[in-house]
């Protein structure tokens, strides 16, 4: 019976989904015709979803002139939305960003306040003139190499194209882009990761009662640092999300997983000295939850190379998030050349490893805040916590409607979503259901308004091919940075 349901949800998918079709890249590899997979199971053919978190871009900013997308407004020859700059006295318009080196803005949710401005969303150089950006906060010399627009504007009011992201465009060219990914949340990158993982971003004044626990999109659980700042590592006792993540259902229900990081991560204290390159703590949330010491999980957490070996050899988990290391994340003012090499080297790895794998492999790439870069669509309410600002995020699979543009309303919620409708039977992370008892506000997988990603897929489709693409397209700009930032 599930089946023939998700067979339905499919044949009416070009109805619901709202797409738009744009021609593919050229084939770039064959693939071998396969008998294993039945389109009348739907996403039961994947067995392997990985989720890349880049951090802190707008949709507007890296696809905003992608043909068909919902991107930047425009009239008569040129774009219509003219951003007031208080210190200007006059306002400034979206030009083409083609450096490589950003300052970006502020993104907490003071600055997600004056940026959406009651859905007028006018306010993103206000919020910068407030606030500041984190290189006016930590000066760094490749903050230098940032550049104004030709009219003075700030970068924040930048695009980029595929002059300077061409693998990125590549990828939702041959397979899919998704225009209506809004963050999680209106705040920055410790709530989003946390969502990412939970669907919820809490504080927990009584850290062994998850009922204790209460929304908190600025510092949860209460991680201040003694510096003062707002972030803090997140890895270690005491361990402050007391509510249920979603490897508490993996676990229990036999559903492997793994969390790849940097190789001087720190994961169980004690760490220090630390080696580089590692992730940053904040963008590694999952050993701060009481649900994975109680599960004995953090034995999935690993490694990069751990997740380069599984995919060469076809052995990787059913789900796997893959977080870059400081310098590849393409947080300002990190180079985006950097983190397109990074996320390319990821993607290539599953798609050169056995043919079996990539056939049943879905993978998503999304950044996890606007990171303070002008983007025009208001975000919706979807409860008291969110949703935030959109960012990018595109889909890569041999399964998805080739060059599909899905315009449903998304989160990291529908990532959830997938991932319970493929692995755990539709089981919710639900309080009531879940065994891990909580005070979550929202079972944000169930929003009536959230999309269903299981809508991309056309499992009668031809597969499409791999596209292996260079780490270093020509002309990008290869450069470690001298010193990457290290906030979120």
């Amino acid at each position: 019976m599930k089946g023939w349901r998700l067979l339905g949800i499919l044949l009416v998918a070009f109805i619901t989904i709202g797409v738009t079709m744009s021609p593919t890249l050229p084939v770039s590899a064959s693939i071998t015709t396969r008998t294993d997979i039945d389109p009348d199971a739907g996403i039961m053919n994947l067995d392997h979803l990985i989720f890349i978190v880049q951090e802190n871009r707008s949709f507007d900013s890296y696809f905003g002139t992608f043909p068909g997308a919902d991107g930047l407004p425009h009239a008569h020859g040129h774009f219509s939305a003219c951003i007031p700059d208080p210190a200007a006295h006059h306002c400034h318009r979206s030009y083409h960003d083609t450096n490589v080196f950003d300052r970006g803005g502020p993104h907490n949710v003071a600055a997600s306040n004056i940026t959406v401005h009651g859905g007028r969303m006018d306010g993103a150089i206000r919020a910068l003139r407030a606030i500041g950006t984190t290189c006016e906060h930590h000066p760094r010399s490749v903050c230098d190499r940032a550049k104004l627009g030709p009219s003075g504007q700030p970068d924040v009011m930048g695009y980029h194209t595929a002059q300077e992201i061409p693998n990125y465009w590549a990828y939702a060219r041959r397979y899919g882009l998704q225009d209506r990914m809004f963050a999680p949340s209106d705040s920055w990158t410790l709530p989003s990761h946390l969502y990412l993982v939970s669907g919820w971003s809490a504080t927990c004044p009584r850290p062994m009662d998850p009922m204790s626990c209460r929304s908190d999109l600025d510092l949860p659980g209460s991680n201040v640092a003694s510096n003062g700042r707002t972030w803090t590592p997140v890895d270690g006792s005491p361990r402050p999300y007391a509510w249920a993540d979603i490897t508490w259902l993996l676990t229990h229900a036999g559903v492997s997983w793994g969390y790849y990081v940097g190789r001087g991560t720190c994961v169980l204290p004690p760490c220090e000295p630390r080696e580089k390159p590692n992730t940053n703590p904040i963008q590694n949330p999952l050993p701060g939850f009481r649900t994975v010491k109680a599960t004995n999980g953090f034995s999935n957490i690993r490694i990069h190379a751990r997740f380069f070996e599984l995919a060469a050899h076809g052995n990787l988990p059913s789900v796997s998030w893959v977080m870059p290391s400081y310098g590849d994340s393409e947080h300002p003012p990190d180079s985006i050349s950097n983190g397109q090499a990074w996320v390319t080297k990821v993607v290539n790895a599953v798609m050169q490893g056995p043919e079996e794998q990539w056939l049943h492999t879905a993978i998503f790439v999304t950044w996890d805040d606007w990171g303070g870069f002008y983007d025009h669509v208001p975000p919706i309410r979807i409860d008291a916590n969110g949703y935030g600002i959109r960012v990018p995020a595109f889909v890569i699979s041999p399964w998805v409607r080739p060059g599909l543009i899905d315009h449903q309303t998304l989160s990291f919620d529908a990532y959830l979503k997938l991932i319970e409708d493929r692995f755990l039977e539709g089981q919710r992370l639900d309080p009531l259901s879940d065994g891990w008892p909580d005070a979550r506000p929202t079972i944000r997988e169930d929003a009536p308004r959230l999309g269903d990603l299981a809508l991309e897929f056309d499992f009668s489709q031809e597969p499409i091919p791999p596209l292996i693409l260079p780490f270093w397209p020509d002309g990008a700009v290869r450069e470690r940075n001298p010193a990457p930032w290290t906030g979120g």
